[in-house]
């Protein structure tokens, strides 16, 4: 995408706040969204997702802008509204907040941001949790249970409590009113592609094969956390 089509894609998304009666601030200048391959968001049979179908408050995942990253899509029971954050090396960023009719439907990296945790077709220890747990979980949180960092994806995934040093990592959307679908266009905040795909080569060419580190090039499938992974684990 140039410059020219990421300028399309901010206004659209500014556009459809207005109507909906929220307000977006401009992209600041520090921040620097990292455009890749535009991809539809599909079901399991490859028709394009519509977020009427979306479950709410349900673990979904999809694989952007790698074929090996996976990246969690929420429908929140709120909207979720604009966030000035920063990454670990406090380069300051504005999160435009949730798209879709009711501005609640966000997308992060499912890749913590501590230890790089993330779910995997075998095991997942990150997630999303509606209500809190015995171990003290607040609600509406997506929580590692291997570090206990929790992260608000209503405030653009700002690390609420744990060891993590920035949010997890924004995937950005749009939202086509007309037939109500997605995709993903960029990312923004603190990317740790690098890290994770040097930490997991090894289980990443065993799950994913050689094309891991492949960009995803035209959908990506979207699953419930429930279909995409055995084992999701509840601390």
């Amino acid at each position: 995408m140039d410059r020219r089509q990421f300028c399309s894609s901010a206004s659209a998304c500014m556009t459809g706040a207005v109507s909906t009666g929220l307000s977006l601030p401009l992209w600041a200048a520090d921040a620097k969204p990292r455009t890749y391959n535009r991809v539809v968001l599909t079901d399991e049979l490859g028709k394009p997702l519509k977020t009427a179908d979306l479950a709410p408050s349900t673990n979904y995942v999809f694989h952007y802008p790698f074929e090996g990253t996976p990246v969690f899509l929420l429908k929140l029971d709120k909207p979720a509204v604009p966030k000035q954050l920063s990454t670990r090396s406090k380069a300051a960023y504005d999160w435009p907040g949730g798209v879709g009719p009711q501005r609640n439907i966000v997308a992060f990296s499912a890749i913590c941001a501590h230890q790089l945790v993330y779910p995997t077709p075998q095991l997942s220890f990150i997630s999303f949790r509606k209500t809190k747990s015995a171990k003290g979980v607040q609600d509406n949180l997506i929580h590692c249970c291997a570090d206990h960092s929790q992260y608000d994806p209503a405030r653009g995934a700002q690390v609420l409590s744990g060891p993590a040093e920035q949010p997890l990592c924004a995937v950005l959307l749009e939202h086509d009113p007309r037939t109500d679908t997605l995709s993903a266009y960029a990312t923004l905040g603190g990317e740790l592609f690098d890290e994770f795909f040097k930490k997991y080569e090894f289980k990443l060419s065993m799950d994913v094969g050689p094309k891991a580190r492949q960009q995803v090039a035209t959908q990506s499938v979207v699953k419930g956390l429930d279909r995409f992974c055995k084992n999701p684990v509840q601390c």
